[in-house]
């Protein structure tokens, strides 16, 4: 649609993909990287992420999402769509690539899409910015917290 906004990030992080994706898609360790956020929860039942669970996130401005896994591909894709939003977004859709370029290195790829309600559209160019922003931020933390010494010994052993 010629509405629906497109952008992607990436990064390079030392560490193996499977280490990386494991550890992005634990939530009990979400909110140690994911600084753009205040909450991230799954929902009902579920005790980890996976093709069909729901999660439900809350930014530090307040806006929540609830969103479901569409695919999830260990340890090289998940995508995520909206289920329940906050009223700008008509719709919402994320994946994260893990692509593995060697034992341990890893491109780790966000892509988003999005659609925004009237009136919002109108806005579409700034909320396009701080998206693009909050996105470069949130995997500069992350590769920051796998790379980091101390937090690396946790995720070795988490997923040896």
């Amino acid at each position: 649609m010629k509405n629906t906004i497109k952008f992607s990030e990436k990064i390079l992080i030392h560490e193996s993909a499977t280490k990386v994706f494991d550890y992005t898609q634990d939530y009990t360790n979400r909110l140690k990287w994911d600084t753009f956020l205040k909450k991230a929860d799954l929902i009902g039942e579920a005790t980890e992420a996976g093709k069909g669970v729901k999660a439900y996130c809350v930014a530090h401005n307040g806006l929540g999402m609830e969103t479901e896994y569409v695919t999830f591909n260990r340890p090289r894709v998940t995508a995520i769509k909206m289920t329940k939003g906050p009223f700008l977004f008509k719709t919402f859709l994320g994946s994260w690539t893990f692509k593995e370029l060697s034992a341990s290195q890893t491109e780790v790829i966000f892509l988003y899409s999005f659609e925004l309600r009237f009136p919002f559209y109108i806005f579409r160019y700034f909320v396009n910015r701080n998206l693009r922003k909050n996105v470069r931020q949130r995997l500069i933390d992350l590769k920051t917290c796998i790379e980091n010494k101390s937090d690396i010994d946790l995720v070795r052993q988490d997923f040896a």
